[in-house]
């Protein structure tokens, strides 16, 4: 009997071993909404009316905000790493080739806003929470859902030009590849999906999707699943040897709203990247395509989930992380 009693619990010990060994991002590390209800009640207000500040000035504040939180927590996880600047002895996440697209206005806004909350409650709301805060509110001020956010992340220890490599997706993914890098972040191809719309606002270079339009294949210089009249638009806004600066809105309907277009791009062979139109060639992906469409209420509670998915990745806790004083910068 006793040790009978003895290995289950063994078994069990073990089990949940493996599970955080294998799940780490799993794990919610202590997130909760009313996380600052004590040690700064108004850190939300705060927030958002610095965004709603930098929103006023330029429209760029939101797909700026929006990638930047996604950079952050496909990186290390949401510990506000992407923020801090190189050094002369320290490359960081910011320059890495695949983030030196990210707007400045993204940064700003939560430089900005962590500069107005240390006014009231100081050294006390980390960076990554406010980016968190401003991810929502930028998504709500362009026309999506509002939502709760969990809060009680700290600040990463670690930031490097390296540890980028490999983690964030491709203009040029497949499904398959999609869901391998969200997979390996805890969110399945529902999150990546309902993740993959906040295409619906900002803009892109034309260099990311130029061999869709030119040189998609010996057989095919214009990748026959853009749509035709659109991809002469592209040819037309890009063409060959364009200024490198010159962006092209990700959405050509509605471009500063974010909304359900996204969708109902995809099912006219307007999407800008191959990763995005993908998602409606492919016939695993294609059915929440067609329904978010059709569904805009629908849509935003998948993306509500998703993001709230997205903010738990990675989160530091204890000895991992601190709140930092400067986000651009380490204690």
């Amino acid at each position: 009997m006793g040790t009978g009693r003895f290995n289950f619990d063994l078994i069990i010990a073990l089990s949940l071993f493996l599970s955080l060994c294998l799940f780490p991002h799993t794990i919610l590390a202590q997130l909760k909404q009313d996380y600052y209800a004590k040690t700064c009640p108004n850190v939300e207000k705060i927030v958002r009316t610095q965004v709603e500040k930098k929103f006023r000035q330029t429209f760029v504040t939101v797909p700026a905000t929006i990638r930047l939180f996604f950079h952050d927590c496909f990186v290390q996880g949401c510990d506000a790493s992407v923020i801090i600047q190189s050094t002369g002895n320290n490359t960081a996440e910011k320059d890495h080739p695949d983030n030196l697209s990210l707007a400045g206005d993204g940064f700003d806004t939560v430089v900005k806003a962590k500069q107005a909350v240390e006014q009231f409650c100081k050294n006390t709301v980390s960076c990554a929470d406010i980016l968190a805060l401003a991810t929502r509110d930028v998504i709500a001020l362009s026309g999506g859902p509002s939502y709760s956010v969990e809060l009680g992340r700290l600040d990463g220890l670690s930031s490097t030009a390296s540890s980028v490599s490999g983690k964030l997706p491709q203009p040029t993914f497949n499904l398959n590849q999609l869901n391998s890098l969200f997979g390996a972040n805890g969110l399945d191809q529902t999150d990546m999906i309902a993740l993959s719309a906040g295409h619906t606002v900002g803009f892109s270079h034309c260099s990311k999707f130029a061999n869709r339009i030119y040189n998609f294949s010996p057989q095919n210089p214009v990748d026959p699943t853009l749509n035709k009249t659109y991809a002469t638009e592209l040819q037309q806004m890009c063409p060959k040897n364009v200024d490198p600066r010159i962006a092209i809105n990700m959405d050509p309907n509605t471009p500063k709203t974010f909304d359900n277009m996204y969708f109902k791009n995809l099912q006219q062979g307007k999407g800008l990247f191959t990763s995005d139109q993908v998602l409606y060639t492919d016939g695993r992906s294609k059915p929440a395509v067609d329904r978010w469409a059709s569904s805009p209420a629908d849509f935003q509670t998948a993306f509500i989930t998703a993001i709230t998915k997205l903010g738990r990745v990675n989160v530091k806790t204890g000895s991992d992380g601190n709140i930092r004083r400067d986000c651009s910068a380490f204690n």
